[in-house]
């Protein structure tokens, strides 16, 4: 993979690629060989044709996400530091627990030098039914929902569950925790639900959490960064309170209410404790059916993709979803089969599916009925689709189910 290229999936510059490719650009652009550049360049008010070195920095420091060369090498200067002189032993980070929605940085925090006890919490509450029940009855639901959706076993999941519901019962007045999250719907969602749990604050509890990273040009999650960037990451946690817990409950009450009047009064409000969490719900309450057409955004916008490129392999529709449309990238591979069924599944299906031997290969086009619920002229309703969940709401197509606007207004239909 090309430096640039590379370097905006995980983070971690190449600086001696980057200066080569400043140097290559300079000399085509000296013979003349590179027009495209040169109109580039006179856009930003540099005419040549007397180009240094540090107008083609300039462009490759564009290139990779930054407004100037200086920039760049700060930033790289910056990561390099933290990987060298992490601090973790005046920290204390040997007595942490980190915590994480999936096991995507484990590897990379020991990488980097972090030694602190890592716990997992994977349960994907984006998906399925996510109701207020005793603990005991939620996760024997969630448990059902797992096998069903993702063909686990019924022992793995158990085991899996066991793990984490002892991890999540040691917690208490003395435990230190931080914290690892994005700012979509699934890393939220386990905030919240962490942070409702917690009987007492604990005696350190401290978050990291993070949208984007200098340089990347699509950030998807922390677990494609570089193990260099998360010993960069590691000084700019904050700590929380017991504000941070005190909303935490009240989301996680709402999202796993019966009714979505709550959640939406949460997710139009700004919450400077958490100031991520609004549009997660925000986005995660387009999950519901929507006013025009009953679709889910996820469903929206993989239709939309076979629309607008045809027949596609699934893996690509994935890929298209994860990197071009989907406004906050959530869904994992297995996940967006999972949703894929319902769609394919069905009596009257809206998206084909050819036979093949991995799903993400097979091919996927959109049915004529497909076609018409996505410019609107039928409602997926009114197909009597099968029954799904977002987080505590049920969704039945012929009992009054609720309907979500574009703006997040919601009522029952």
């Amino acid at each position: 993979m090309p430096a640039i290229l590379a370097s905006r999936h995980h983070g971690l510059l190449d600086l001696p690629a980057l200066r080569k490719r400043a140097k290559r650009l300079l000399k085509a652009l000296k013979n003349h060989e590179a027009d495209n550049i040169s109109q580039q360049l006179r856009s930003l008010g540099i005419t040549g044709p007397d180009y240094r070195l540090a107008d083609s920095q300039w462009l490759v420091a564009r290139e990779a996400g930054f407004s100037s060369w200086p920039k760049l090498i700060a930033h790289a200067d910056a990561v390099a530091f933290a990987a060298r002189h992490p601090g973790f032993t005046a920290d204390g980070e040997a007595t942490v627990q980190h915590w994480r929605c999936g096991n995507d940085i484990e590897h990379s925090l020991r990488t980097a030098g972090l030694s602190g006890a890592f716990h997992m919490f994977d349960d994907p509450m984006v998906m399925g039914p996510v109701p207020a029940l005793p603990e005991d009855d939620y996760w024997a639901v969630r448990a059902a929902f797992a096998q069903q959706a993702f063909g686990l076993s019924e022992r793995d999941i158990q085991q899996r569950q066991n793990v984490q519901r002892a991890a999540l019962a040691q917690l208490n007045a003395d435990s230190e925790l931080v914290l690892w999250c994005e700012g979509d719907a699934y890393d939220q969602l386990f905030l919240i639900r962490l942070l409702a749990s917690l009987p007492a604050l604990p005696r350190r509890l401290e978050l990291i959490e993070i949208t984007q990273v200098p340089g990347i040009e699509r950030f998807i999650g922390i677990g494609q960064l570089a193990p260099d960037l998360l010993a960069w990451l590691w000084p700019q946690r904050r700590p929380l309170g017991e504000d941070a817990l005190a909303l935490a409950r009240r989301a996680w009450a709402a999202y796993t209410a019966a009714e979505p009047t709550a959640w939406a009064l949460l997710a139009a409000q700004d919450h400077p404790v958490l100031p991520l969490l609004a549009p997660a719900l925000a986005r995660q309450l387009q999950e519901l059916p929507g006013a025009d057409d009953g679709l889910s955004l996820t469903q929206r916008l993989t239709l939309r993709i076979l629309s607008t490129h045809g027949q596609l392999p699934a893996g690509k529709v994935f890929g298209h979803l994860m990197m071009s449309y989907e406004p906050l990238p959530y869904l994992g591979d297995l996940m967006f089969h999972a949703l894929l069924r319902a769609l394919i599944e069905t009596p009257l299906p809206l998206i084909n599916e050819m036979p093949g031997e991995h799903w993400q290969q097979r091919l996927l086009s959109l049915t004529a009925l497909g076609e018409q619920v996505l410019g609107g002229h039928a409602h997926w309703l009114d197909l009597q689709p099968a029954e799904r969940w977002v987080g505590g709401v049920r969704i039945v197509a012929d009992q009054a189910p609720w309907l979500v606007s574009g703006e997040g207004r919601v009522w029952r239909r």
